[in-house]
């Protein structure tokens, strides 16, 4: 059983951040976030798919102007990513974004700093520091670097630092509502960041690989590291970054959480690989079944196993199972066998009692 990090808890447009809170799954939008029509699709969108905290790239006042529109079309926290411009993040606060994301290497004059965090404290809008290894340092760190003789790029442990040294200016203005993200495309860099953060501090953490590229690696690179984060009991929210529809995102993150017995938001199937024992199109039963489930949410685990070697103790571990022979399969239900199904029956009798237990 996974132990969580007891983190201070911050309000996030009504979701509840660190704290001990479920584990929130977020997402972020790829238009134009001016486009109010376009964005508040996409966000009703990822909604429906199971997206809880939303976020959006201001990159023009005019966007930032663009909140308070947005905002009255949507059921989902609306998260704004600010750059450079410290009177955009204010302007987004004053438009009523439910946090504001701001990044130290590209916002860090403390002057321009403090203003944003007056204004967030004055509209109730938490803060999230965001550091990327790409973008935390600034011209003078990594001048300062080549004068030292050292190699110009952002080490995990110098990536910390700089985000200790940045959240000195919260804690001097007493403004407790922070939650904190430490990114890099490196799945080792970004586990490592995080695991020395976390040590540090009890800020709520925001957790992602950033950069991980299309489908397939970023799949893998995100449920590595997320994977290794969340085991430790490290993280409140987390995003999978995946290069294309970013409604794919939110399966995955679901069977990350799911996988790791964190959040459940549906069925699970344990069916086998196959070899050379299974006597049965396994691969086609199990699509199948996939594909009759349709909007069952009750975390029900289902096996559909392919042999006697492992089926009949995988079927029984499982709430519902099948263990297939040949020409018919042992049904299980709560670990106990309660009829022979004949093998053009296996979906049918499964989805049967998944009806029974689901209601």
């Amino acid at each position: 059983m996974i132990t969580r990090k007891q983190t201070r808890q911050v309000d996030v447009g009504g979701v509840a951040v660190g704290g001990g809170a479920p584990i929130a799954i977020q997402s972020m939008t790829t238009v134009s976030t001016e486009d109010i029509a376009a964005v508040v699709g996409q966000i009703n969108d990822l909604a429906q798919a199971g997206c809880e905290i939303v976020r959006v790239a201001l990159p023009t006042v005019e966007a930032a102007r663009a909140v308070s529109d947005i905002k009255k079309e949507i059921t989902v926290p609306l998260v704004v990513d600010v750059h450079f411009s410290y009177k955009i993040a204010i302007e987004a606060a004053n438009s009523g974004a439910d946090k504001v994301r701001i990044n130290p290497g590209n916002l860090f004059r403390e002057e321009e700093v403090r203003a944003v965090i007056r204004a967030c404290r004055d509209n109730g809008v938490p803060i999230r520091v965001g550091a990327n290894s790409g973008s935390i340092l600034t011209r003078r760190d990594r001048d300062q670097l080549r004068s030292e003789g050292k190699p110009v790029e952002c080490t995990p442990g110098l990536m910390v630092e700089k985000t200790v040294q940045y959240l000195r200016i919260f804690e001097e203005e007493r403004f407790p509502d922070v939650v904190v993200s430490l990114k890099t495309s490196s799945v080792v860099q970004t586990v490592e960041a995080y695991r020395a953060f976390s040590a540090k501090a009890n800020y709520p953490l925001h957790l992602g690989i950033t950069a991980a590229g299309p489908a397939l690696p970023a799949t893998v690179k995100s449920a590595a590291g997320l994977g290794a984060l969340l085991l430790d009991g490290i993280g409140d929210t987390v995003r999978v970054s995946l290069t294309g529809d970013p409604v794919e995102e939110i399966a995955v993150a679901r069977e990350i959480l799911g996988a790791l017995d964190i959040r459940h938001f549906g069925p699970t199937i344990i069916s086998c690989p196959t070899c050379a024992r299974c006597s049965i199109d396994l691969s086609a039963e199990v699509k199948a079944l996939q594909n009759r489930l349709g909007d069952i949410t009750a975390p029900i685990k289902i096996a559909l196993m392919g042999c006697e070697v492992n089926g009949p103790g995988e079927a029984r571990e499982a709430d519902i199972g099948i263990a297939a022979g040949k020409e018919s399969g042992a049904l299980f239900v709560k670990g106990e066998v309660v009829r022979s199904v004949k093998r053009e029956n296996f979906v049918n009798a499964l989805l049967q009692e998944i009806a029974r237990t689901a209601k």
